[in-house]
């Protein structure tokens, strides 16, 4: 016989959405259930130990910027272990033994980009200021609740006009150039801007991390803004990431901690069967267990093609959603590469410790067009032949992830095949990451020979041991055609489901990609807003 339990809300999965969305509606007086399918509580954002009890590695998710001040402020983190180290910058070093490097003072940055190119030192200045200016338009759209575009329903309509009437202030120019950012690729905004190629190859990674599309696939443009927003909807870019103390899992430790000082109840190991409806209703759901958890809200955080096809019956759904569900692509070809160094690496082009450099991110990206033939080889089936890699070196400032004198050191790489994600592909995968150490070896000599130990996640490990379908880290791609309105279904991009009481805030929603909460916050508007 099923044991019965009874909450306000159960919410299902323990990501960062998850244990936000519980956390804030404890604070409002709902009694809170979180179930989490692993033994520890973070989804892609949390800390493990590889390679014995001596290093602590973020595996996936391993920079924080998104989280909202306000999140930080409710749930009280920072009493609750939550610190962040600055990040400083980014240091591009190239197989020649020269490096292009950006500091955060942007008068070091012109000095530096002037080693390059004048000009595009200058345009720098512009383009901050431009991205800036486009701040106040993109950060509030990230954080409104998109309408139902194309209902005719008196409410949806009077929504519609609402947001019409907040972006009033917006001339032509500047909606040109929002739509130019939802639409162009990164390569043909930064060709506008800046004429260097090696200025231009490491811009453009922030238009193509983590996603299915090289640098001249439409849509890579807003990639780019929604990673440089930072204080989404709370003020212009910041671009202040950083690394947190006891690595990611330190994030959603402290968000749990949070969590149980409001009275939410935290079960990990318990995965869920199915969510029970009843008339069109959640009314609660079932574990693999057979225990039942009785709500009358029912929260979804995981993926939605798991949410949507896997813990619902089909017949509880609108063909029309299920079909959208089918059809969303989550593809990916990224591929993270962790590794345990006896020491740092020293660049052939800055020579010795350098914290702005060891201490911020290091770009392995010399060429644009060596990021989109990176990207076409794996459209064609093979494996990067010149994988680009994102690097970062956390044990620089947090000393609690390595013991003295080593360092722990993470590698965000593409592409692989999309294909990958559906079978284990160990030898090419390997392959794969040794291209990656050699581009690392190439400019930082003795690289390879430091390496104490090595872990290598493909899409296909992100798929089964965190949930991140196609491995996308974003649970859906940020493509044009999966954006605002349309994300994860049309009519649907309000938190809310087709089935009453069951909400959505999972990373596929709007404002979601990234350590953000956002998802959170405004599924708990909705259900407030609803009860």
């Amino acid at each position: 016989m099923a044991v019965a339990h009874r909450f306000d809300v159960v919410v299902i999965g323990g990501g960062h959405n998850g244990l936000v969305t519980a956390g804030l509606l404890a604070k409002r007086g709902f009694k809170v259930c979180v179930l989490e399918k692993k033994a520890v509580v973070g989804g892609a954002a949390i800390t493990e130990t590889p390679f014995g009890p001596d290093f602590k590695v973020t595996a996936l998710s391993y920079v924080v910027s998104l989280l909202p001040p306000t999140i930080v402020k409710e749930l009280e983190l920072e009493r609750h272990g939550y610190q962040v180290f600055p990040q400083h910058g980014y240091f591009a070093p190239a197989a020649d033994g020269t490096a292009l490097q950006l500091p955060a003072d942007s008068k070091r940055r012109h000095e530096e980009i002037s080693k390059f190119s004048k000009a595009d030192a200058d345009a720098m200045e512009t383009w901050d200021a431009w991205l800036g200016s486009l701040a106040g338009v993109l950060g509030p759209l990230l954080s409104t609740v998109p309408p139902k575009v194309g209902s005719k329903a008196p409410g949806d309509l009077i929504e519609l006009a609402s947001l019409a009437w907040r972006l009033r202030g917006l001339n032509v120019q500047q909606v040109g150039d929002v739509t130019r950012l939802l639409t162009s690729s990164i390569a043909d905004v930064l060709e506008d801007w800046f004429e260097h190629p090696r200025v231009r190859g490491v811009m453009a990674v922030s238009g193509v991390i983590g996603t299915w599309a090289g640098p001249r696939s439409p849509g890579t443009a807003y990639v780019m803004a929604h990673h440089k927003l930072g204080d989404i909807g709370q003020g212009a870019p910041s671009g202040a990431w950083g690394f947190p103390e006891g690595g990611m899992g330190a994030v959603t430790q402290a968000m749990r901690k949070a969590c149980e000082a409001l009275g939410v109840v935290v079960k990990t190991e318990a995965p869920v069967e199915r969510v029970i409806v009843k008339d069109g209703r959640a009314v609660g759901v079932a574990l693999t267990n057979g225990d039942e958890f009785d709500a009358d809200t029912v929260v979804l955080t995981c993926h939605p093609q798991i949410a949507f096809l896997k813990l619902l019956e089909r017949k509880h759904l609108p063909a029309e959603f299920v079909q959208s569900m089918e059809r969303w692509k989550s593809r990916s070809g990224t591929v993270k590469v962790n590794v345990a160094v006896d020491r740092l690496p020293e660049f052939t082009a800055k020579k010795g410790f350098d914290p702005e450099v060891h201490g911020g991110t290091i770009v392995l990206a010399e060429w644009l067009e060596d990021l989109e033939a990176s990207f076409q080889d794996a459209v064609s089936g093979t494996a990067a032949r010149k994988p680009f890699a994102d690097i970062c070196i956390p044990s620089v400032f947090d000393k609690t992830l390595a013991p003295e004198g080593k360092h722990v050191i993470s590698m965000f790489t593409q592409w692989v095949p999309s294909t990958w994600a559906k079978a284990p592909n160990d030898a090419e995968l390997s392959a794969y990451a040794d291209r990656v150490i050699a581009r690392v070896e190439a400019v930082a000599p003795g690289f390879t020979s430091s390496i104490l130990h090595r872990q290598v996640i493909g899409p296909h490990e992100m798929e089964r041991d965190y949930g991140l379908v196609g491995g996308n880290i974003f649970h859906g791609e940020l493509s044009v055609s999966q954006l605002f309105h349309m994300r994860p279904a049309p009519g649907f991009a309000d938190f809310r489901t087709p089935i009453r009481g069951l909400y959505q805030a999972s990373s596929a929603t709007h404002g979601g990609g990234g350590v953000t909460g956002i998802p959170a916050l405004q599924a708990v508007r909705a259900i407030i807003d609803d009860r």
